[in-house]
């Protein structure tokens, strides 16, 4: 009886106890910590990556290379040296893999516009993907979408470049982030879409800064 009381007296294991139940909690909030900083990193990282991709995408070919030499006063009646109207040119979004490009007219296509090259819309694409991959390696083709919407500056029938000059915006979608806190369980999420517009330039050429 003795023993036992001794036994149930002895607190000399309490410390360790303690310990051991406040450690989880402490663990997790120490990896929040961590994982709270990695977000912020891949989200400056990823817009870092954006603004080189937009940088790049005004300079050189325009993915949707048909728009490159058509003509809105030939071929679609537009005033020669006015201003293309947002009717005429209601924008183009252009998606893509490392196989295949995909640019989509967000309303009706102009008329007679030509069928885009595929191999050089493959190329432009790719090479604008790698120019985001130098800034951020997690990038993948499928995170990057380009839109080319309507900036009402431009005018047709330019004899020295596209007959619009749009306002051109590289995102990056559906880019995962993987917490520390839930590694254990192969839990993750997406990043919220990140966008940098600029107006288009010449358009034109493969090399930027």
């Amino acid at each position: 009886m003795i023993r036992l009381r001794t036994f149930l007296r002895d607190n000399s294991g309490a410390g360790a106890a303690e310990f051991a139940l406040i450690l989880p909690v402490m663990l997790t909030f120490l990896l929040g910590i961590i994982d709270v900083g990695r977000f912020a990193w891949q989200v400056n990282e990823v817009g870092k990556a954006v603004q080189v991709g937009a940088r790049r995408a005004v300079v050189t070919d325009l993915i949707p290379n048909g728009l490159s030499t058509y003509s809105y006063a030939i071929s679609d009646s537009v005033p020669q040296g006015t201003v293309v109207p947002q009717a005429k040119f209601p924008g183009i979004t252009c998606t893509g893999t490392s196989t295949a490009v995909t640019c989509n007219w967000k309303g009706t296509a102009p008329t007679g516009y030509p069928t885009n090259n595929a191999a050089n819309m493959l190329t432009t694409f790719k090479a604008l993907v790698s120019r985001m991959q130098d800034v951020d390696p997690d990038i993948t083709y499928a995170n990057v979408q380009v839109d080319y919407d309507w900036s009402g500056l431009g005018f047709a029938g330019d004899p020295n470049g596209p007959d619009v000059a749009p306002l051109t915006k590289v995102t990056v979608v559906n880019l995962p982030f993987k917490p520390i806190t839930t590694f254990l369980f192969g839990a993750s999420f997406n990043l919220p879409s990140i966008s940098y517009s600029l107006t288009m330039e010449d358009g034109s050429g493969t090399e930027s800064s």
